[in-house]
């Protein structure tokens, strides 16, 4: 059984609603609040509508669903109990239900590890003693955190290919040790050919910095992308709609970044030395799964930055 951290984060989730519904309703019944709710789609797991063939949380994720005795059927049981004439009982049963859910989640990513390694491991029986030789990756991808994004998967690239770096609205701020020494890394030991700041149309970290409100410990951070939107205040503020809005300060938000990419020591003097790495902005977008390059212009940029953060003697 969870304990009640456990258990009180999961029904604040905003992918809980289901459970959420199932602990606070004391008017509506068990079969209609938790198990006929829609679950929705968290990480590379996919759960769908429950049915009357699949009765609970267990049948979405579990490997051994075939079993549908009486006696072990959680439906069965959850219709029996009332929420509210026994809240203890109910509650018990919520938890059992969550915790082995939680466990059978996390066994799944280790089963599509287990098959993506023998296919690997197929299809090239060299694979992971070349992956373990060294990297030495073409790109460095700096991306947001959202979940939706995986570099790899849209871009096509093997491991190895690239170093990847990811946080809220995909941000370069330099007073980030973390971004700062990923970008030093990156160019002064792998000799990456290629920085990629990749923002996307629908970010949840530029909506938030578009709002009026206190939103805590995310203020300094989304900061960032006010600043951003101070910068082009004009522009912005001509543009009518605002989803037209809302998408070219993330465009804005991504060149930006590109600049404060190009404001770093590191980046400029291996510039200046090899002719590389080149710095590209990119977005991608959910509505057709592809990437639009900004077409930074890349020299025109350093030119311009380097009148007053010209780093390039060691």
């Amino acid at each position: 059984m969870l304990n009640s951290r456990v258990t009180t984060s999961l029904l604040q989730h905003p992918t809980s609603a289901a459970i959420r519904r199932a602990f606070i309703s004391s008017s509506s019944s068990p079969s209609s609040s938790f198990l006929s709710s829609p679950l929705v789609r968290s990480g590379p797991l996919c759960f769908p509508t429950p049915t009357a063939t699949t009765p609970s949380l267990l049948r979405h994720c579990s490997s051994d669903s075939h079993s549908s005795s009486s006696s072990s059927n959680p439906k069965s049981k959850l219709a029996n109990a009332n929420p509210s004439s026994d809240k203890s009982t109910w509650r018990a049963m919520a938890e059992k239900d969550i915790s082995r859910y939680l466990r059978q989640t996390h066994d799944r990513v280790f089963e599509h590890n287990r098959a993506w390694a023998a296919e690997k491991k197929k299809a090239d029986p060299d694979f992971f003693a070349n992956l373990s030789a060294g990297q030495t990756p073409e790109y460095l991808w700096i991306g947001c955190s959202d979940s939706r994004i995986p570099a790899e998967q849209i871009t096509g690239l093997e491991p190895g290919d690239a170093f990847v770096h990811r946080n809220i609205a995909n941000l370069v701020c330099n007073t980030d040790l973390n971004v700062m020494a990923v970008i030093n890394y990156a160019v002064r030991h792998l000799k990456v050919k290629h920085i990629v700041v990749c923002g996307h149309y629908g970010c949840g970290g530029v909506k938030a910095a578009m709002s009026a409100k206190d939103l805590g410990i995310l203020n300094p951070w989304l900061r960032n992308i006010r600043d951003v939107y101070r910068l082009h205040e004009k522009e912005l503020d001509a543009i009518p709609n605002e989803e037209e809005r809302y998408n070219r300060l993330v465009e804005l938000n991504v060149i930006e970044q590109c600049k404060n990419v190009v404001k770093t020591a590191g980046v400029q003097q291996s510039y200046a030395e090899n002719s590389f790495p080149i710095v590209h902005g990119w977005v991608f977008g959910f509505n057709d799964g592809l990437l639009r390059d900004l077409q930074i212009d890349f020299e025109g940029m350093l030119k311009d930055i380097q009148k007053i953060y010209n780093l390039t003697e060691s």
